[in-house]
């Protein structure tokens, strides 16, 4: 069974397709899927798009459909935790929807009927994308050969692991972004899609991990041009990252 690479949007994917062997591509629920090797491994390329529900949607096809055995979500997020800064990794630890409130029936970010607000990533999963997004930073090449890097004063960037944070809302303010932080303190990154894909996976026991370049601190202090930066570092990141972590000999 394959392994599927999930992507918001399409440039947090460049270069993978291009990589696979054998591509087919199946059009279902009006989704594209690539289908093909990569590494030696049997994968599924696809773009949940953005928000909860598209995310969940696809995350349900690729299960279903494809009987992929985990799911990978390598894309970009916005920083919150002190330290988390423009340019750094957040592999996830776990996943909390930042704007799932049914109170007072239920505790705020709890999921009504499962009990808890949290949900997990693979702890497994999770340590193998630790690994390849730990030697991908460490390399002097990498850093040099994205010129965006330098020119935002990043030459060490830094990779975190912890909760991240997701919500059907693009955060953007520093009003917002505090409000977040006082309210689940431990979160690094927040984004749109991540925990509801986690949420499906619980649901269906398929191992899920999600591996995150900050683009911005989540606040009006945000000084980079969003659709660049995408296409100059975070797909660089998630093409290493991703052909690193098949590489490894676990797989």
């Amino acid at each position: 069974m394959p392994t599927a690479i999930l992507s918001a949007l399409a440039e947090e994917q460049a270069g993978l397709i291009e990589r696979l062997h054998d591509p087919v591509c199946h059009r279902h629920a009006g989704r594209e899927f690539w289908c093909g090797q990569l590494h030696g491994q049997s994968v599924v390329l696809a773009l949940s798009r953005v928000g909860k529900v598209a995310a969940a949607t696809t995350a349900t096809a690729l299960i279903e459909r494809f009987a992929v055995r985990r799911i990978v979500f390598t894309g970009v997020a916005g920083g919150l935790g002190q330290g988390v800064q423009v340019g750094d990794i957040v592999v996830a630890s776990s996943f909390v929807q930042h704007d799932m409130d049914a109170s007072p029936l239920f505790k705020r970010y709890e999921v009504p009927l499962y009990g808890k607000s949290h949900f997990g990533a693979d702890v497994l999963l999770s340590q193998a994308l630790l690994a390849a997004a730990r030697q991908v930073v460490a390399e002097p090449r990498f850093v040099h050969g994205v010129p965006m890097l330098r020119s935002l004063g990043v030459h060490a960037p830094q990779v975190h692991s912890g909760l991240v944070i997701s919500g059907d809302r693009f955060v953007a303010t520093s009003e917002e972004s505090r409000a977040l932080r006082e309210r689940l303190p431990d979160a690094l990154a927040v984004e749109m899609e991540g925990a509801a894909v986690a949420q499906v996976c619980h649901d269906f026991a398929v191992p899920f991990a999600a591996v995150r370049t900050i683009s911005d601190r989540a606040d009006d202090s945000a000084h980079v041009d969003f659709g660049a930066f995408v296409k100059e570092v975070a797909s660089a990141y998630s093409r290493d990252i991703i052909e690193g972590y098949l590489s490894q000999p676990r797989l």
